[in-house]
């Protein structure tokens, strides 16, 4: 696998002529990369120390859209700028790209060069920096589920998002010989991202028609963040290069599946799995118990960044391996919390909640967060359920943007953890989505009342 860059071996590239674009990239509060495109000599004679940006970037919609109502920004404000400082470490080739490189940035206040605070990759971090003042290390890992389409971005949006047809016409979950008719898009994303310093373990077929899963080796938390970012972003740029479709939609349509993002986590100490005791009868330490209580504890207060659209909750159905219920099992794909590697060292806690939609930096710092909180507050954790978890009536996932938005808004642990200005601004952010789908009259209900209304 291919290593980040350093700058003095990106500067040699460019003199040999072997670079000559350098990707400079924020991820925005959507999770998505924005920024700019630098020739890559001007990057390296000044450039890299910083650029800027309008400071709309973190506080726009889906649509790019400018909705009032942050404190952050606004028009009254007159959408000043912010600082985007490149973070030198996360330098890596864009073998996708011809003569390309990709850099992360932090994204700071023009005045003070602070860190904005409400920024996903400042969100992350304090929680990261939280542990580390405890001598411990979050080590995370992503599974991406998205669904392939025949036809391109662009056909599909010029035909209305109508008649969608997914690369395959069944169920691929595991099947050897459906994924060998779509290693066109899928062996350059692996191969592609493996050359880019993304540790890609395997892809394979998922539980629906045309539906993919790509994982990615277990990594400390802001390592983690950054691969899924860049590999959700190459996954869609390699389908377009060969003619398809990627979606990370979470429900894009009634019948399919759902596509989710299974968040897998531990914390290490001196190298080793703090969550691991050989005393216990699952493997579980007395750390990983309240940290695991702290989760489900707060999984209501941080379900936005699980779910963060109106789309992201027709997810939750029974029987569709997407759970129903905050509640913890061993082993058990209906719970919300599923123990993994339970009596060995490798066991770790996965949050089924999370939908393909996630921003991650978001979603594992409010996981992150809750589990702070559990330890600090000396939570208990209470037996693990057994069998089928869609039966009960108890603990469930918010059902909606609405309750999710209102349980963020009342989270003293969030506001403590993130900063209630971070809260509330995102709070805003789910308020926009909640209002923009408001004033939409869908095509549901015109078929569904044209006539018979």
């Amino acid at each position: 696998m291919a290593q980040n860059l350093s700058f003095e071996a990106l500067k040699q590239q460019v003199s040999d002529g072997a670079v000559d674009t350098v990707l400079v990239c924020l991820v925005d509060m959507q999770g998505r990369l924005m920024g700019k495109r630098f020739h890559a000599g001007h990057f390296v004679a000044g450039a890299y120390e910083e650029t800027h940006c309008c400071n709309y970037l973190l506080a726009t919609d889906l649509e790019m859209g400018t909705p009032d109502g942050y404190a952050s920004t606004s028009w009254e404000g007159g959408y000043g700028d912010y600082v985007m400082k490149p973070d030198l470490a996360t330098l890596r080739p864009v073998p996708w790209l011809e003569g390309t490189v990709m850099v992360l940035c932090d994204v700071l206040d023009h005045h003070t060069h602070a860190e904005v605070p409400h920024s996903p990759r400042a969100i992350l971090k304090r929680q990261v920096e939280r542990l580390e003042q405890k001598g411990l290390t979050p080590m995370m890992a992503t599974e991406l589920e998205f669904f392939l389409f025949e036809k391109s971005f662009d056909e599909i949006r010029k035909s209305g998002f109508r008649d969608l047809a997914p690369i395959s016409g069944y169920n691929e979950d595991y099947h050897i010989l459906q994924t060998t008719k779509e290693e066109h898009v899928m062996r350059p994303i692996r191969n592609h991202l493996w050359n880019a310093g993304v540790p890609v373990e395997n892809s394979k077929g998922e539980a629906e028609t045309g539906q993919e899963e790509l994982n990615i080796k277990y990594a400390p938390a802001m390592d983690t963040a950054e691969y899924h970012s860049i590999a959700k972003h190459a996954v869609k740029e390699i389908a377009w290069q060969q003619g398809h479709a990627a979606s990370f939609l979470p429900k894009w349509h009634h019948e399919k599946v759902g596509s989710s993002s299974h968040v897998h986590q531990s914390l290490w100490k001196d190298g080793q799995n703090a969550f691991y005791d050989a005393n216990d009868a699952l493997g579980m330490s007395a750390l990983m118990k309240s940290y695991v209580a702290g989760m489900l504890k707060y999984a209501s207060d941080y379900t936005y960044f699980l779910a963060p659209y109106i789309n992201s909750y027709k997810r939750f159905m029974k029987g569709s391996f997407a759970p129903t219920r905050i509640i913890w099992s061993v082993d058990n794909r209906t719970a919300g919390f599923r123990l993994c590697g339970e009596g060995s060292k490798a066991v770790r806690m996965e949050c089924r909640i999370g939908g393909s939609d996630i921003n991650p930096y978001l979603a594992m710092a409010g996981m992150l967060a809750a589990g702070i909180a559990g330890i600090e507050e000396g939570l208990e954790l209470e037996p693990p359920t057994v069998g089928d978890a869609y039966q009960g009536e108890s603990g469930m996932i918010p059902v909606n943007l609405r309750e999710a938005r209102e349980a963020l808004l009342a989270s003293d642990m969030l506001k403590a953890a993130f900063g209630e200005d971070v809260v509330t601004h995102y709070a805003r952010a789910a308020e926009v989505e909640i209002e923009e789908f408001d004033r939409v009259v869908t095509d549901w209900e015109i078929a569904r009342g044209f006539e018979r209304a």
